[in-house]
Order: structure tokens, then sequence, then C-alpha cells
């Protein structure tokens, strides 16, 4: 059906911070929403809270019709314990929940003795059946292998509906949950990062599905080339400024017209404010002048000289008046708040000594991992080199990735890894930060060097404070074990950056600070990503293909 959802007044947070107030927004049918805004702006907060998963601080959610189908789909893919594939694709198209219902009706209604008091079971089960038919449920068992097919998804040439969550790969993790937005028929979706670890062919369907969607959609997504290509409206949440704003047009106008806006904001405020520097000066100069006129004249004037003093006592008042005048046009002014600057992810990437001139070298290596076989690959890797690697998931990127730095030995050929060679590494499942133990204490283990205050100085920097460094690692978001991450290279000594699929779980504020940190990053650079914009934007001496175990490219 098609549906509509409504937002007034919409406030949102948790505990008793509020993240955004008198929020307002219609998302019709065929309209694609963009939300953006640093991490911790409340963009999450804000699709829960249309999903009806959270309750607002203020204001309310409305659907019409009441009924509609809405589907809210987590950036995170839950690994629960024990749960297929199939499952899983149930669970999240909501499938699963409409045919609980349906069954429940279906119990209630063959009940003899129904409850005088309750809703006419046949009104219940009419009700739970059109949901059921409504999420897709009844020919779902048909639909999910035609999909997992053309998705890429099987292990070791059997369709995977049955394989279990928790035995997957994070891109195959991906791939699935692709596969449960591809399934479902939902009237409205509030998509949650769906980009993350998808690969560019994964990207490009789900570029499709979205913009053949008859209904509504609401999305979070750092992929600035995802937005441009998918988005019809931006709503922005400023965390710093504590407003939020619905730009209308695709991603590309909202750029265009915040920069214009932005710079049109601090014109104005250096107009007002040289203006204003202006008549203070004056008012100054004028008040000088008149005290100086009232000193020279009580020097100068005889006693018995009244004509004098009379004129004296005139220009002394004209100037007087003239300051009077000068501090009533100060006070008309129409006052203008200076823009505040926005907090901004700024750091460079620590520099090690050079390592010696080849980083790393295979010959003739072959990597066998269960039923996948990568190579025989022969390369070399120079020091200084920017070597950008893009494939399929499951191609073989993150297996070449442990080869070139020794962290895996080949089963045939050979790998070396050169002299002084200093890696910094952020490796796609963000693995060097994890466990029970508090961020600030993880981090202090990973860098000696730095003392306590030192480190959690450098993390602040980074946007993760008292209430961040205080808490267990596996409880941060993964946006946030990412700038911590980040914060990591800044701290130790580099000549080696591995960055694999580093955009994941950034805010677009951050993944523009990076570029700019690669920019300038000397060193040898191995990125793996499917960010269209990043490869792009950084420079890039020369580019790996990986696909189906073998590398191809210059």
């Amino acid at each position: 059906m098609t549906a509509t959802l409504v937002a007034k007044g919409l406030a949102g947070g948790y505990a008793h911070r509020t993240l955004f107030e008198s929020l307002d927004l219609t998302v019709a049918p065929g309209d694609v929403v963009g939300v953006v805004g640093v991490n911790g702006s409340g963009k999450s907060t804000l699709l829960r809270l249309l999903g009806r998963i959270l309750d607002p601080q203020a204001g309310t959610v409305s659907l019409s019709p009441a009924d509609a189908f809405i589907g809210w789909l987590p950036q995170e893919h839950e690994r629960v314990a024990g749960e297929s594939i199939a499952g899983y694709i149930a669970r999240r198209t909501g499938c699963a929940a409409a045919t609980l219902e349906m069954d429940a009706a279906a119990s209630a209604l063959g009940d003899a003795d129904p409850r005088a008091d309750g809703p006419d079971p046949a009104d219940v089960y009419s009700s739970a059946l059109d949901r059921w038919l409504a999420s897709g449920a009844a020919d779902l068992d048909e639909r999910l292998p035609i999909v997992l097919a053309e998705l890429g998804l099987e292990l070791g040439g059997h369709l995977a509906a049955d394989a279990l969550m928790t035995s997957l790969s994070g891109g195959q993790a991906a791939r699935v949950g692709l596969a449960a937005l591809l399934l479902s028929r939902f009237d409205i979706v509030l998509l949650d990062e769906p980009t993350n670890d998808l690969d560019l062919d994964g990207l490009e369907r789900l570029e499709a599905f979205v913009r053949g969607l008859r209904g509504g959609v609401v999305l979070v997504s750092h992929d600035r080339e995802f937005l441009a290509r998918c988005v019809t409206r931006v709503l922005e949440l400023d965390l710093a400024q504590g407003a939020n704003r619905l730009f209308g047009g695709g991603y590309d106008s909202y750029l265009a017209e915040r920069e214009t806006e932005r710079r049109h904001k601090r014109e104005h405020y250096d107009e007002f404010a040289e203006k204003k520097a202006d008549l203070v000066g004056r008012a100054r100069t004028q008040r000088e002048w008149s005290s100086q006129g009232v000193r020279n004249a009580m020097k100068k004037a005889p006693d018995n000289d009244k004509i004098r003093r009379k004129a004296s006592a005139e220009s002394s008042e004209k100037q007087a008046q003239k300051v009077r005048q000068m501090e009533s046009r100060i006070a008309r002014l129409e006052e203008v708040d200076e823009p505040r600057k926005e907090w901004q992810l700024e750091f460079t990437i620590g520099a090690a000594p050079r390592s010696s001139a080849v980083v790393s070298t295979l010959g003739h290596a072959v990597l066998r991992q269960g039923g996948f076989t990568l190579g025989p690959v022969t390369v070399q890797v120079n020091a200084g080199e920017r070597i950008g690697i893009t494939g399929p998931n499951g191609a073989g990127k993150s297996t070449l990735l442990r080869a070139l730095l020794g962290r895996q030995v080949p089963d045939e050929g050979t790998a070396s890894l050169g002299a002084n060679v200093a890696i910094g590494e952020i490796d796609q499942a963000r693995t060097l930060l994890a466990g029970a133990r508090p961020l600030a204490e993880t981090f202090e283990g990973l860098v000696p060097d730095l003392s306590s205050a030192e480190a959690r100085t450098l993390l602040a920097k980074f946007g993760l404070k008292a209430d961040h460094v205080n808490r267990p690692v596996d409880e941060l978001s993964p946006g946030e074990r990412t700038r911590a991450a980040l914060a990591l290279l800044q701290a130790r000594g580099v000549n080696l950056l591995v960055l694999d699929e580093p955009t994941n779980h950034l805010d677009l504020a951050a993944i523009e600070q990076l570029e700019q940190a690669l920019a300038s990053y000397e060193g040898t650079l191995l990125l793996v990503t499917h960010d269209r914009r990043m490869l792009e934007n950084v420079s890039i001496d020369r580019r790996w293909s990986v696909e189906a175990g073998r590398l191809s490219g210059s």
C-alpha cells in the first residue's frame, strides 16, 4: 500500500540529554530522505523513533494508514547464536513476526470459548492474515534461494539458506543483509548504514532497489556517492548548533546550498563585526576628543573670560553629544551571532623512519583457506607507493593483505616483509580495539610511550571524552571504535599504512579529514575500499583488482 509517515515536534536523545528537538518530517511515497550529521548527533536514534522502537522525549510519529508496514533495519548485522540465514532474513523482513501473529490468531479463532470482552477473533485473524500476506511471508521460501543465488551467496557449491549467520564473514553478512532488504515488502523503509561492507556490485544493487521503491525511505549513510545517486531530500542534524534542517533536492544540491548558507552567515557576521568595530572606535575617539577639549579649556581659559569658558563648554557638550549619538547607533545595531566553528577531526598520521626500499614481496604465492584459494600471486610493494585495492567481497583482498604483512604463510611460493617496516592498520573488523576493558586502559596499553593524561587528551581530540574512555571497548559504537583506531595512527610511528574499508562507520566530516590526512602522508599506503569518492579523492599510484582469487592490475 502507499503510506505516509509524519513526525511533528520530535525530540530524541538518551538519559537526560536531548540530541535534537522540534523536528518535523513528512515522508510520502517516493521520498528518499538522507539523514546526515556527525557521529553522536542522533541519526540512529531518529530512525528508532520513526520506527516506533523508542518513545520520543517530545512530539509524535504517525502513520497513514495506521496499519502501514514499516521496516527498520539497523546498521549492525545481528549474529544470533543458532540462527540460520533463512531465519535471519525472515526476522529482518518482518515475515517471522507476521507468521507468529497469524498462527496465534488462527489458534484463537479455533478456541471454543473466546473472551466475551475481547475483540472478535475473526477480525483479529483477518487483520493478521492481511499483514502476513503484505509482509511477503507467503512466498518467501520460493523467493529466498533465487535472491541468494543472484547475490552469489553459495557455500561449498550449495545455497546458503541453512548456513548459520555466525559462520559468515563481514562481507557475506552484508550481502545477507542486502538480501533481506531485497526480499522485504515494507511500505516505509528505515535504513541505518546499509552500504557498510558492501562491494561495488552490492552497492549498485542497493541503489537500484532504493530508487525503484514506491514507498518512502529514510536512510542514514556516509557513502557520498550512494547519497548523491539516491536521496531526494537531506535532513541535517546539527549537534553543535542544536538545530535540524530539511534541504530540498539531492545530496550534491544540499552540499552546495549548505556551503552558500555558511558563506553568507560568515559574510553577514563579518560585515556586522566590522561596522560595530568602526562605530566603537569612532565613539572612543570622540570621547577622547571631548575629554581633551575640557582639559585644554580649563588650562587656557582665564577665570574672568566668561565668553571663552562658555564657548569651551558648548564645544565640549557638542563632543559629548556626538559620543552619545555614536553609542546610540551602536545600541541600535542588530546583533548578529558569530557562526560557531564546527568540531572537526583534524589529525595527522604519525611518521616512522623510512623502511627498506622494498616493503613486501610475494613470489608465486598461493594461499588456501578452506575451499578458497588465492594465487599464484607475484607482486612487490616499494617504499612510498600508494596502492588502491578493489574487488568483490570474498575475492581474497583480506587474504592478500595478511600475506603482504607477513601474517599468513603461503602454502606455496614465498613471502617476505622488508626491514624497519612500521605497520599502522585499520582492519575491516576493527579487531585491534576490542574486549571488555575500558577504552582508556586498552588504548594506553597500545601506546605505552604516552602517559595516561596524554592518551586521554589524544582520545578527546578524536571526540572520545569522559563518557567514552571509561566504557568497555565492546560497548562503543563502530564509529567510536574507528575514531579510536585513527587516534592510534596519530600516536604511533607508521611507514606502512593499511586501511581496510576505513570509511565504514565514519561520519562524513571524519571521512573528509581522513582524506586530507592521507594527502599529507608520505609513507607506503595499501587502501582497500569500495567508497567510490574516496578512490577519486585519494592520490593512488597503482590500482590492483582482486577477483575470484586472482590479482590483476598495474
